[in-house]
């Protein structure tokens, strides 16, 4: 015997209570004193049918804590779903524990027991599928108790049997006795009561002494049974004792069999429930909405009954009120998990994207259009078709706000960082700019800029790109809500959609026009939001407050935009909130007022990005004006022009500025190293050329946006572009290249001084070879000596001469392609600027060597040794071969520093190309030539006479010095060497001129032999044969 066994045999609280309960000692006095006032009542009054009849029924109790209890306190749950009943009735806080009849109406062994008052109290929550499993669990007990019935009835058969034959016999031996048996039956009624009790005489004394036989079938003996009342009283409670609960058990079994038989016919009903709550775990919606219209079919069935009951004026019968409380129970659970299984599709469908799907055995289909066909077969008071498309445009509104908010406030601190750092040099500069691509192919990674620039620059392509991209940006996310509402407008998405139990959801299926209007308002708010975003960030002035990422940021939901990717950059910087970059000052640079041009960006990184920038934003454009809201409103198609004009223009002003500022670096391009193809070139004229026809195709796709025009199926929003733009390009065009050729100049004559440790260019130490190592050899071969001021010079002409001849008017024809555009007052210009500056170079080169000429030629001439002591001069004075060696060291100097090419097309310098000289060394031999003989008439002009042997002495050194560069002489020098003999005439006499005439043959042997002779020192102003200038052109 367990301990909670003992408590509730003694009605204790519990097995070891610390006293005794008070209420069961009030108890025992209470009984003491009824026995008191019973007194002279026999000992079994209670088995008396009038005091049975009102005393307690079995299966009562006597009172909340009577020992007489027939009836179990407390028993667990018939159905298997708790131990204890009574637990279960207190935390519903029903009062069973004071109240014995309403607990006996719980409890299975009482005859009291309410199956439908269990139901609904203990298994008020309980789903159809426990119910079922509890039908199952008390089918199982009932067929235990049924056995242990039938096996006792077996066992007490024969007392039955017996004991009715004693009846029978009593009854008759009671009608047919006589009087003489009277005695007998009196002394045995007397002794049976005595026997029993032992107590005072009772009421059956009274008929010992009345006249009438005890037994005889009278009405004042209640016709034979007065005297064996209390024998059959104490049998019939000890019967009730022994069969009552056998008996209330098999009714209580009839009746659960009758339950289970009802639930069986119904059985559907019960299992709707489990079904559908299973459905909805596993997302099955067509099972879901096959069980809620069965559910809703079933429901209607008992408003049918109710209807029926109703319009006959009769009351419900037991079995249609079990139905309609069943399905009553049945639609209360069904509605519970429906509602639930709504909020959920709600919930569901305010985050549904536009673009997801799900795959399905039907196949693929939208996530958006499952949710509302679920909605709308569920039957649902508000549109879902509308609810979906606000909560979209909600959506879509809060994301570009929030995008654009935020990348801003990113791109303007990375753009103070990059402000608020050391500004590049121009060395550094121009070895970015030695970098140019020869393609627009190049891609991030091999930009010529700085890593931070790029930066920047990526970081503002990555905003308009997952702004502006129909694929996979806002703006396609803009473009497939609209083309979704379109369909749900014309109605053909509809088709798709159910109409619900019995038609209901069918109102949902048609827009009215005032909702048609609202979504195009819709939409036209939501391009102008994208419109704002990007005009904001390209014509507006940079962002002041930047405490936008410093602010906390809520918990983000999968329906957030935050969740959904509104960072817009990928940039490597981590913002420390207590270091956040200030504003930089004013420095007067152009860039300061525009917020998406990187501080100290270079011209080409900058056109390169703002052409990409401008073909994104056009075709977005485009696309934009698509739309059929857009396209029937000529304010949003203006505003869309507006958009790109504006960008346009902006992003040619700044590129026009960054253009002139890098042009005054260009003089750094030169690094005094030859061109691998030209070796009579340096590189900076095709570095130069490069950067030129880089920036000015990079201004062509910004003012054009020719790929932006191409893309078929779209509005055209870019307008050509405005005169004004167009002669800014042309001004910046040409200035750019007078800035690069007047750097040229200065860096020929005034060399730029390097640092130490200067990177940027080549060093000194290997401008010329000073060891035989060969590891340097590649570079020393390229390098040229850069401390030379002719060298500089030298190579600058040439490169001058290149410019004249070729680059010039490939940059030219190639901006006259580019715009559609003829330069003929610009290319003028720019050949008078080429031949100013090839003058000031030339000159500065040549005079030197004139002025030597000069002061060689006049000392000679005017020296008092000049005018010869003998009758015939043969030979030349030493001022001739002073002057032809100042030559040759000119003619050295250039033929190494210009080697000579064929790739120079000058007509003017053709005969010299095709004697493999450099055109650079005839123009300047020519004109020295020419200076010579101007020197040599100023000279000779120095005297005032001359006599026949300084007539011939100066006719000698004029032909010698006119013989021996004959391959540099020109109309000019001829001109001038005409003019000596001229004024040598003027200064002698008759005679000497006449005896001149006579000696003019033994000149020509003079000055053949001096050639002879001569040849080896002044081989190289000699012409080459035709034979040998073919031979070393194909070598």
């Amino acid at each position: 015997m367990t301990d909670a066994d003992i408590a509730h045999f003694y009605n204790l609280p519990s097995a070891y209570p610390d006293e005794w309960p008070a209420e069961l000692d009030d108890e025992d006095e209470e009984e003491g004193e009824a026995l008191q006032r019973r007194g002279s009542k026999s000992s079994y009054h209670v088995l008396d049918r009038s005091n049975s009849r009102r005393g307690p029924n079995l299966g009562s109790m006597k009172g909340n804590n009577s020992r007489e209890n027939l009836v179990k306190v407390d028993e667990p749950d018939p159905l298997g779903s708790t131990s204890s009943v009574l637990n279960a009735l207190k935390k519903r806080g029903l009062p069973v524990a004071e109240d014995s009849r309403l607990r006996n109406r719980f409890l299975l062994s009482s005859t009291g027991f309410s199956p439908a008052l269990f139901l609904s109290q203990v298994h008020s929550d309980a789903s159809i599928e426990s119910l079922i499993n509890g039908l199952n669990v008390l089918s199982q007990s009932i067929d235990q108790k049924s056995a242990s019935l039938k096996v006792l009835v077996e066992a007490n058969f024969e007392r039955f049997v017996r004991a009715k034959a004693t009846i029978d016999s009593v009854y008759t031996e009671m009608r047919n006795q006589g009087r003489e048996q009277e005695q007998v039956a009196q002394r045995r009624s007397i002794g049976h009561v005595r026997s029993i009790s032992g107590a005072k005489q009772g009421p059956l004394s009274s008929i010992n002494s009345s006249k009438f036989r005890k037994n005889a079938l009278l009405k004042e003996s209640d016709y034979g049974v007065k005297g064996i009342w209390a024998p059959l009283t104490e049998a019939s409670v000890k019967a009730e004792e022994v069969w009552g609960p056998a008996l209330s058990g098999r009714e209580r079994e009839q009746m659960l069999k009758s339950v289970i038989d009802s639930m069986e016919r119904r059985r559907e009903v019960y299992e709707i429930g489990g079904h559908l709550s299973k459905s909805i775990k596993q997302k099955d919606y067509e099972s879901v909405f096959e069980q809620y219209r069965k559910a809703r079919a079933l429901t209607q069935e008992a408003k049918n009954i109710a209807d029926i009951a109703g319009s006959e004026g009769r009351p419900l019968t037991d079995e249609e009120t079990y139905v309609i409380l069943a399905l009553g129970r049945m639609w209360i659970d069904v509605d519970q998990q429906i509602q639930g299984f709504k909020r959920d599709l709600w919930r569901r469908l305010s985050e549904a994207p536009s673009t997801s799907t799900r795959i399905t055995t039907s196949g693929p289909i939208e996530e958006y259009m499952e949710l509302i066909g679920a909605l709308l077969e569920l039957g649902v008071d508000d549109n879902p078709i509308w609810v979906w498309l606000l909560s979209r445009y909600d959506y879509l509104r809060a994301k570009i706000k929030a995008f654009c908010e935020r990348g801003k406030v990113e791109i303007e601190i990375l753009r103070r960082r990059l402000a608020s750092g050391a500004e590049p040099t121009p060395q550094e500069v121009a070895s970015y700019l030695r970098r140019t691509p020869q393609d627009s192919s190049t891609g991030p990674a091999h930009l010529p800029d700085t890593d931070q620039v790029i930066e920047l620059w990526e970081c503002v392509h990555t905003y308009l790109n997952r702004l502006l991209s129909s694929q996979g940006g806002i703006l396609g996310e803009i473009l497939d809500f609209w083309e979704v509402a379109q369909s749900f407008i014309d109605g053909n998405k509809q088709k798709l959609l159910p109409v619900g139990f019995e038609g209901e959801s069918r109102k949902h299926h048609k827009f009215s026009s005032s909702d048609v209007r609202d979504l195009q308002k819709g939409l036209i708010e939501l391009i102008s939001l994208v419109r704002e975003g990007v005009l904001s960030l390209f014509a507006e002035a940079p962002v002041e407050d930047v405490s936008l990422l410093t602010s906390p940021i809520s918990p983000s939901s999968p329906s957030s935009p935050v969740s959904l990717g509104v960072t817009p950059t990928e940039s490597r910087f981590k913002l420390d909130p207590k270091n956040i970059p200030f504003p930089t000052p004013k420095r007067g640079e152009p860039w300061e007022d525009y917020a998406f041009w990187p501080p100290f960006s270079n011209s080409l990184s900058g056109v390169n990005y703002l052409g990409q920038f401008l073909i994104i934003i056009g075709a977005a454009a485009g696309e934009m004006t698509t739309l059929e809201p857009v396209s029937s409103s000529s304010t949003s198609q203006e505003l869309l022009r507006g958009l790109v004009s504006i960008i346009r223009e902006r992003a040619v002003r700044i590129s026009c500025s960054a253009w002139a500022k890098d042009a005054e670096v260009c003089r750094l391009l030169e690094d005094w190293t030859r061109d691998p193809k030209r070796r009579d070139l340096t590189k900076m004229p095709a570095l130069f050329v490069n950067f030129q026809n880089a920036i000015v195709s990079g201004l062509q796709k910004i003012l054009y946006m020719s790929e932006a025009m191409a893309k078929p199926g779209t509005v055209t929003v870019v307008t050509q572009p405005p005169t004004k733009l167009l002669q800014m390009v042309r001004r910046e065009f040409i200035s750019s290249i007078e800035k690069a050729l007047g750097g040229l100049v200065e860096t020929a004559e005034h060399p730029t001084t390097r640092e130490e440790n200067d990177e940027w260019s080549v060093s000194e130490a290997t401008a010329v070879v000073r060891n035989s190592n060969g590891s340097s050899a590649s570079l020393a071969a390229d390098a040229v000596d850069s401390q030379n001021r002719n060298v500089r010079i030298l190579l600058t002409l040439s490169n001058i001469k290149a410019f004249q001849m070729d680059l010039v008017p490939q940059l030219i024809a190639n901006f006259e392609a580019s715009f559609s555009v003829t330069l003929t007052d610009e290319a003028k210009l720019i050949r008078q600027v080429l031949d100013e500056v090839e003058q000031r170079l030339f000159r500065s080169y040549t005079e030197p060597t004139i002025t030597n000429l000069k002061t060689i030629i006049t000392e000679g001439v005017t020296s008092p040794t000049w005018e010869p002591t003998t009758s015939r001069p043969e030979q030349v004075r030493p001022y001739v071969y002073n002057a032809l060696l100042a030559l040759v060291l000119v003619h050295t100097e250039i033929s190494t520093t210009i080697p000579s090419t064929s790739s120079s097309t000058s007509s003017r310098s053709a005969a010299s190309s095709a004697s493999g000289q450099s055109p650079l060394l005839t123009i300047v031999l020519t004109h020295l030539l020419t200076q010579v003989c101007t020197a040599l008439v100023n000279a000779f002009n120095l005297r005032a006479s001359y006599s026949l042997n300084a007539l011939i002495q100066a006719t000698l050194d004029t032909e010698f010095i006119a013989q021996t560069m004959s391959q540099y002489s020109s109309e000019e020098a001829s001109a001038v060497q005409s003019q000596i003999y001229v004024e040598l005439d003027q200064r002698t006499t008759h005679e000497a001129r006449a005896r001149l005439q006579s000696e003019l043959g033994e000149m020509r042997g003079i000055l053949k032999r001096l050639r002879e002779r001569t040849k080896g020192e002044f081989a190289c102003f000699r012409k080459p044969r035709s034979g040998t200038s073919q031979k070393s052109g194909a070598a």
